[in-house]
């Protein structure tokens, strides 16, 4: 692989880097984690900034013109993903919606429902979530208890939902329910568009040990979601699904993208505090350095290989799954060695750089503590190996007794 931008990206580099400077006063700069004083003020800083980026072209990078999008590369996409965390500039807001939700209404949408989401998706005049884990049913998603009853054109949705990143600031998400109990648990799902404004919809806010709520419950009690909001067949829940899952894997981590500080966030801090330690605890900490370098580079070159595959036409495999546990694992070193770093200093929430020095205002605290859960987003460490396993390395499955067992008939029914 050349690492290095060919002519075509070089340029297209540049131009991504001077819209990013002429537009710095529009933007918001935070780091990995960090929160604003006041969240409902900085949601709709986030919607601006995200706004802004779209107007400049920088949002839907890879997605078709026909959708909104630019018609462009997944190169580039990987570009404004660099130049975004050069620039300090955080994830947009409507990432989900971006990564996650659009490509499943491009996929099983109707004409009706991209025109109706797509453009406003892209611009964040609507954030999106996607309601899939349940108190009882994360690991093993399709064992998932919220029903969707039919009643004339509309369908009456009962149950919980947890773990749902920006459910308190969504204004739609796509909701997997069971709408058929008696058929195996994989068979008998159906996914929907959710307003989450709707009647019914609940939604509160979990606090993370990190401080901030990305996370959240949600309670849905005698929903009535219309037919016409119904994403594939009824029963053909899971298949789409499975483009919602593929192409979070690729989302979060599996497309090379750095998860939390970059390893040059890292080497800057490094240079700023190696020089203060013992000699002895300086052997310690470039060995860190070195394990967490290695990790997250090779998660970011091979990251880019995937991408530049799927740009040539494929698409979003089991690939995915080792590239998002690989990027957790890499982003766990990079945040380690940044806290040790620190040292005795790691101790106090702000950090001993309020001045604006390289660990000022917790950074390096706040983002460790913040990736424990992007290691569960998109499916656990455990799932994941068992997806790599079976579907990477060909290995048997392990047995499954309820896969062909209709669900109300199984344990996970009760």
């Amino acid at each position: 692989m050349d690492f290095d931008d060919t002519p075509d990206e070089a340029a297209y580099r540049s131009r991504v880097r001077a819209a990013l400077a002429e537009h710095a006063d529009e933007l918001v700069h935070l780091d990995a984690g960090e929160e604003a004083a006041d969240p409902r003020e900085q949601e709709q800083a986030l919607r601006r900034t995200q706004r802004v980026l779209a107007e400049a072209g920088l949002v839907g990078v890879a997605w078709a013109a026909e959708h909104g999008g630019q018609g462009g590369s997944l190169a580039q996409q990987a570009i404004v993903g660099q130049e975004l965390a050069r620039a300090r500039v955080p994830s947009l807001i409507n990432h989900i919606g971006i990564g996650m939700c659009g490509p499943t209404v491009i996929a099983h949408g109707t004409p009706e429902q991209h025109e109706r989401y797509l453009a406003r998706l892209l611009r964040a005049d609507d954030v999106w979530c996607q309601l899939f884990s349940e108190p009882a049913s994360g690991s093993d998603l399709a064992a998932l208890r919220t029903t969707a009853v039919r009643d004339g054109e509309d369908w009456v949705v009962n149950g919980q939902k947890v773990w749902t990143t920006l459910a308190h600031v969504s204004d739609f998400g796509i909701l997997l329910a069971r709408t058929d109990p008696d058929r195996p648990k994989h068979a008998g799902l159906t996914m929907f568009v959710l307003d989450m404004h709707a009647p019914g919809v609940t939604v509160r806010p979990l606090r993370q040990m990190g401080g901030q709520s990305d996370f959240n419950e949600v309670f849905l009690d005698d929903v009535r979601v219309p037919d016409a909001e119904r994403l594939g067949e009824p029963g053909e829940g899971w298949r789409v699904a499975l483009t919602t899952l593929l192409n979070e894997r690729v989302a979060v981590g599996g497309g090379g993208n750095d998860l939390g500080l970059s390893i040059e966030s890292l080497a800057g801090l490094a240079a700023d505090r190696l020089p203060g330690l013992p000699a002895e605890r300086q052997v310690l900490a470039r060995q860190a350095l070195g394990r967490a370098a290695v990790a997250a580079l090779a998660n970011r070159y091979t990251g880019y290989r995937r991408l530049t595959a799927i740009s040539q036409g494929g698409l979003p495999g089991p690939e995915a799954s080792a590239g998002k546990l690989a990027g957790t694992a890499a982003a766990k070193l990079v945040a380690d060695a940044g806290v040790r770093l620190l040292g005795a200093d790691a101790v106090f929430a702000a950090g001993p750089g309020d001045d604006g020095s390289l660990d000022g205002a917790g950074r390096w605290q706040r983002n460790q503590a913040w990736l424990p859960g992007i290691a569960i987003a998109g499916g656990t460490d455990e799932v994941l190996r068992n997806i790599i396993g079976e579907r990477v390395l060909g290995l048997p499955p392990e047995p499954r007794e309820d896969k062909h067992r209709a669900f109300n008939a199984s344990g996970s029914a009760r």
